[in-house]
């Protein structure tokens, strides 16, 4: 993410004869590539820029330092990647119909919710693979042109480039959605520097629906289209190095990777379809484990159960921390007692004090007139 710009144009001029017809190749190509849709678009972000901007001053990206490490480089692809004149945005979709029923999952304070997203392999890997197979079908008709793939893993602003590309539109979530997808998809992106007709953005069609920004656990979305990253449960279980501030701890619940709430909530994803792709579909029971088992997990079992998948990026002890939240939130029964007990004296001062939280808040329960974990607690190691 932090390598320098490079510019991508060929050792030899492509060939682009008819950009129109090449253009209805490229769509053809990206769905027998198993992409369930695909748009064109230029590279004028300017209107997006100016919330990004806005969105980095008042600090809402809270720890994640490179959303502003990277400054305009996000907003004007061409800053990124020199010869930048088109990107090709692809989605694909990620819903594993297969699963636990989430709400289900959400229901039962015993098991852990992971994101959908993440209990099947890194969707990195599928989708650089396709974009790749891809930016060769081109090349074999144009001859070298100038590219790079990107799928989430360098400063691009994915959502308004596919809303432009008219994939859908960003609903008040800031989640991207499609009139006859939802928004339980991965999007990707192919910069471009062929001159390819480019498609019309979707427009928006939420109306006065607010059912994202009713069903947020912890009041993330402050208005529509106003996302606050440092109260979003994706961003303090996953983004979030440190200690997960005391007050929000209650209102994570059991979810210990990620969270679908806006997007269960969403009346539009009713018209979502379960994946075609194996490689999203649950691995090692991850849709319904208890989360006993998983904070049984040691750190070699971490590993193993998450190779290939994208939870392991944030490692064991940020793991743990997750789920001795939500422990804490869980019922005080014995299984959770004698599995919180058992990391006491973990080598992390993280993880002991989410720990130390949890067995506080199980006692403050057995004795509603004890002390408040939350005041008790708060900065303690």
């Amino acid at each position: 993410m932090n390598r320098p710009a490079k510019s991508i144009t060929p050792e030899a001029p492509a060939r682009c004869p008819d950009p129109a017809a090449l253009a209805a190749d490229i769509r053809r190509w990206g769905m027998e590539l198993g992409f369930q849709a695909l748009g064109i678009t230029d590279t004028d972000l300017s209107a997006a820029e100016t919330r990004l901007l806005d969105w980095l001053a008042r600090d809402r990206h809270g720890e994640m330092d490179w959303m502003a490490r990277h400054g305009v480089r996000r907003s004007r692809p061409a800053r990124l990647v020199p010869g930048t004149i088109r990107v090709i945005s692809v989605r694909m979709d990620y819903w594993p119909g297969a699963a636990a029923d989430a709400r289900t999952v959400l229901d039962d304070p015993a098991r852990a919710y992971l994101s959908r997203y993440a209990l099947g392999r890194d969707y990195h890997k599928v989708l650089r693979r396709r974009l790749q197979r891809l930016a060769e079908r081109i090349a074999a008709i144009t001859g070298p042109f100038g590219y790079r793939v990107f799928t989430d893993s360098a400063p691009v602003l994915e959502k308004p480039l596919a809303q432009k590309a008219g994939l859908g539109w960003i609903g008040k979530h800031t989640n991207l959605l499609g009139a006859r997808a939802g928004s339980w998809f991965f999007l990707g992106e192919l910069y471009t520097d062929l001159p390819l007709p480019v498609d019309a953005p979707a427009r928006e069609r939420c109306g006065t629906c607010t059912a994202c920004l009713d069903a947020c656990p912890t009041g993330a979305i402050l208005a529509p289209y106003q996302l606050d990253a440092r109260r979003c449960i994706a961003y303090l279980t996953i983004e979030l190095p440190g200690a997960i501030p005391v007050e929000l701890r209650p209102l994570l619940g059991n979810r210990i990777y990620g969270c679908d709430d806006c997007q269960l909530a969403c009346p539009w994803n009713r018209f979502a379809q379960p994946t075609p792709e194996a490689d999203f579909l649950p691995r090692h029971g991850l849709d319904a484990a208890t989360l006993a088992e998983l904070f049984a997990w040691d750190e070699a079992a971490f590993l193993r159960n998450t190779e290939g998948g994208p939870i392991r990026r944030i490692g064991h002890e940020r793991w743990l921390r997750n789920l001795a939240v939500a422990l804490g939130n869980a019922p005080p029964t014995p299984e959770a007692a004698t599995a919180l007990r058992a990391r006491t004296a973990h080598p992390s001062a993280l993880v002991r004090e989410h720990v130390a939280w949890a067995l506080a808040r199980h006692a403050s329960a057995s004795d509603p007139g004890g002390t408040d974990p939350a005041h008790s607690l708060a900065g303690d190691a």
